[in-house]
């Protein structure tokens, strides 16, 4: 029997539907529409532009670009023809973007008109990168010179040859985010991920008759491959956006009916303060997803009294298990304040010592993996792989608890952990007790360097418009309901956290920005 009669790949998976669902509408981005039919007949012309310039099976095309439908459908060209997509954080320095296009070996490069400057300029420090790919953006642009067209690509009428594809061959590399050492590329394989997205449609209720908007960038593997992956597998309506502002999204959802959006925390809260908020029609939003970190607990009241309708989900996970991992749905949400719930459909995961025994229930551990979902590898670093898999388990680097009930509690990974006169306090746990501030729109809670306590616990906030707040009111607030050693002993009020991309806190920046 021929192997292509039981394949199973991500790129078959956008045949299926448009087989089941032609006439429905697949994406919408900017004036831009496409059916499922439509949608499934332009990746296949796609597919065979890239193989009239050279691409092939096991090729690695690096992508710089934000969201678009060009994004789109370059992710599904690629996984039909065979080769490897490379994501690339668009928030990256040429220099950062040249290390990974060395690293994975990328000889194409896509990018769009607002990132060719930096696509060329990184594809000049000794990559590899021999041919540019235009993409086209959510608002109208011209095609950048000297790069090959989206649409000329598209446009094309060869056949395409029928790659020797099996659903264990390499379908992406997603690069860590580098906090602590040069990024890590994680080597996902077809059915790694696509056993990810049955996890996803089952224990995030992912479903046909979904209005999705997706706003965070597709180069994280949240978006891509928890949202927007899933629901072109089981056949929902998507809407692409690369403006997650909050009038841009407020907008979006009430026009299109959004019923399903996803967002780590902080975009959430941005959407609670925008003045629109409250003038929007949000009536058929019913799905919530965040990721990224915890949703604070006062935050998630706010959504439920604000947004009665909407249901929440927590997704936890991280890029090498593709990514996600466990999941607290919403009948839990204010029984399991904090938690990141049980492991999916088709994952096992331990809370375990060093040792890798099982900790108590309330003692701290190391999360651990096993599942279908997880990489091959880091490609190229045999040593890194081998730690992260030590004992046969998958080591996530986070820090838990688990409860009676086999729920787990993500306390901190173990570097941001606060060492503090010889306690060790959980950055999570003080920022809780600071949200139940009436005044406070944003904290974050890091580690600086101090003379006394090594490491002094330290509040960075945010204010709601029109609202004050001291520090010595904070710290007063914190003492009277948390040990004192966990209080912070400095509080430093901002207008804006920082964050990536993704809506996550970079608290690195934060730690740089005020050691001194």
């Amino acid at each position: 029997m021929h192997p292509i009669i039981r394949r199973q790949t991500v790129g078959d998976i956008l045949r299926r539907t448009a087989q089941r669902l032609p006439n429905k509408l697949a994406i919408r981005c900017g004036d831009t529409q496409w059916t499922y039919a439509e949608f499934d007949a332009l990746v296949t012309r796609l597919a065979a532009g890239l193989a009239g310039r050279g691409v092939g099976h096991g090729d690695r095309v690096a992508v710089l670009a934000r969201n678009s439908h060009g994004f789109a459908a370059l992710r599904f060209a690629l996984a039909r023809l065979g080769a490897v997509l490379v994501p690339i954080n668009f928030m990256l320095k040429a220099d950062e973007v040249a290390y990974i296009l060395r690293h994975a070996g990328a000889r194409t490069l896509a990018t769009d008109s607002g990132l060719a400057e930096l696509a060329r300029a990184a594809a000049a420090q000794g990559t590899p990168v021999a041919d540019f790919l235009w993409l086209p953006s959510e608002d109208p642009s011209e095609p950048a010179p000297g790069m090959a067209s989206f649409f000329e690509l598209a446009a094309c009428t060869a056949a395409l040859p029928e790659p020797t594809l099996q659903s264990t061959d390499l379908l992406q590399i997603v690069y860590t985010s580098g906090t602590e050492s040069a990024p890590k590329g994680a080597m996902l394989t077809h059915d790694a991920v696509l056993w990810q997205y049955v996890s996803c449609c089952i224990n995030a209720e992912v479903a046909e008759h979904d209005v999705a908007l997706h706003a965070l960038p597709l180069y994280h593997c949240a978006q891509l491959d928890v949202f927007f992956g899933p629901a072109i597998y089981i056949g929902s309506e998507n809407h692409i956006t690369s403006q997650p502002t909050p009038d841009n999204l407020l907008r979006l959802m009430a026009e299109r009916g959004v019923t399903s959006f996803f967002a780590p925390p902080t975009v959430w809260i941005a959407l609670l303060r925008s003045p629109l908020f409250d003038q929007t029609d949000l009536s058929r939003l019913a799905k919530g997803y965040y990721g990224a970190s915890i949703m604070p607990v006062e935050v998630m009241k706010e959504i439920a009294r604000r947004l009665p309708n909407v249901r929440l989900w927590n997704l936890y996970g991280q890029t090498e298990i593709a990514p996600l991992a466990t999941m607290l749905g919403p009948d839990d949400q204010l029984r399991k304040p904090g938690s990141a719930g049980r492991a999916v459909l088709n994952v096992e995961t331990r809370v375990v010592d060093d040792e890798l025994r099982d900790v108590a229930v309330g003692e701290v551990g190391e999360i651990v993996h096993r599942s279908p979902h997880l990489m091959l590898g880091y490609l190229n670093d045999p040593e890194r792989t081998a730690a992260a898999f030590t004992g046969d388990w998958f080591h996530s680097g986070d820090l838990g608890v688990i409860d009676d009930e086999g729920y787990i509690s993500v306390v901190d990974r173990k570097k941001d952990m606060i060492k503090t006169g010889g306690e060790n306090v959980a950055s999570r746990e003080v920022e809780e007790m600071i949200y139940r501030l009436p005044q406070v729109s944003e904290v974050a809670v890091v580690g600086l360097p101090d003379p006394k306590w090594v490491e002094a616990v330290t509040a960075v906030v945010v204010l709601k418009d029109g609202h004050e707040l001291t520090e010595a009111e904070l710290i007063a607030h914190c003492t009277a309901h948390m040990a004192h050693f966990k209080a912070p002993k400095r509080v430093i009020f901002t207008d804006a956290l920082p964050k990536n991309p993704s809506g996550k806190l970079l608290k690195r920046q934060l730690r740089q920005a005020h050691a001194a």
